[in-house]
């Protein structure tokens, strides 16, 4: 048996041991120590801090650059679709089932994977830290945002998510705004106050319609969605006050910032964003692992989803066995042999480099 069919042998073992233990987001340590156990039965030393396990290739040397091979083994919950048991990692016709096979458990078991041919290389020119990270289903603080700044100076980062070993080179940011149009309350069957609705509307009109100048290569332009409204406490009162929810998703020619200052300044609503923390990312077509990727036949996009690349602050992109279009959906699966074919294509690529 080759080299390359052990790892996926051992890969798809280990994903079926992941699909079979629940890891909703901030409850994946049953996972992480799976995770753990995979590299401590190959004698590759960990690292942990809360459900995040990282390990080093077993030749670290602190003088080369460093690729990071991450991705998340936290899930969402099953949806109320799903005709099968969410949790029994049943291969039937080539697609193996299961919570989170897809989202992200194929890529992630590719890159331990990858991970572990690279381990034990001498000579390389690069060094590989693997991190297989939490909560990223919910973007939340516990996951490669708190173990980032100890894994020391990374180079350019390969995200394991579904692409159908696609690159994305460009990933669109995610700002949500919190929005509050003021009026003057009054009774509704009078010529009395100022209607927050009604302000609310007019702002709302001009998210719906405006169209930032910069358009994206790769991502398109900037997009902005009414999301959520609430106003009102009774039918004959008008509303002094209308809330409402806008998602900014926002491409690699804006800064959160200029997006937000071009908002505040065309609408009277007091305008407050959630977070500042979900930016957008690209990698240039000249980048070495996009021209690896390249030579091995694999095109290039710029994705609309959110991942963890948007708290990773170096180059990254975004590559992965499995399609994004499965993911959260009922009865989620990956094909068999899309890990095969994950893992020997992360290889082709890095050897091309390291």
């Amino acid at each position: 048996m080759s080299l390359h069919n052990t790892l996926f042998s051992e890969a798809l073992e280990l994903l079926q041991k992941l699909i079979s233990i629940p890891s909703f987001s901030k409850e994946e340590n049953l996972t992480a120590d799976a995770i753990q156990e995979f590299l401590n039965k190959k004698n590759i030393p960990t690292n942990r801090t809360m459900n995040n396990v990282w390990a080093m290739n077993k030749h670290f040397n602190p003088d080369l650059p460093t690729i990071l091979l991450n991705s998340h083994h936290d899930t969402v919950k099953p949806n109320s679709g799903y005709t099968r048991n969410p949790f029994l990692p049943e291969i039937i016709d080539g697609k193996l089932y299961g919570l989170g096979s897809n989202d992200a458990g194929g890529c992630l078991v590719s890159l331990l994977a990858t991970f572990c041919y690279f381990y034990e290389k001498e000579n390389l020119k690069y060094n590989f830290i693997i991190a297989a990270t939490a909560e990223e289903e919910i973007s939340g603080l516990n996951g490669i945002e708190l173990i980032y700044p100890q894994l020391g100076t990374i180079d350019f980062a390969i995200v394991g998510e579904p692409t159908l070993m696609n690159l994305a080179v460009a990933e669109k940011g995610l700002m949500v705004l919190d929005c509050v149009a003021v009026g003057k309350s009054g009774h509704a069957a009078r010529e009395e106050g100022i209607n927050a609705l009604y302000n609310a509307m007019k702002d709302i009109e001009w998210f719906r319609t405006y169209q930032f100048d910069r358009v994206s290569e790769h991502l398109g332009k900037v997009k902005m969605t009414v999301t959520m409204i609430q106003a009102g406490t009774q039918h004959n009162v008008v509303p002094d006050k209308c809330n409402y929810v806008v998602d900014v998703r926002i491409t690699d020619k804006y800064t959160h910032e200029e997006v937000l200052e071009i908002i505040k300044k065309n609408v009277q609503s007091m305008v407050t964003p959630r977070s500042m923390r979900a930016r957008s990312s690209s990698i240039p077509i000249e980048h070495p692992i996009v021209q690896a990727g390249l030579k091995l036949g694999r095109a290039t996009y710029g994705s609309p989803t959110s991942s963890d690349q948007a708290l990773i602050p170096v180059t990254s992109v975004k590559i992965g066995p499995g399609d994004s279009a499965r993911s959260h959906t009922a009865d989620e699966f990956i094909y068999v042999d899309e890990i095969k074919e994950g893992i020997e294509l992360y290889c082709a690529m890095l050897e091309q480099i390291v």
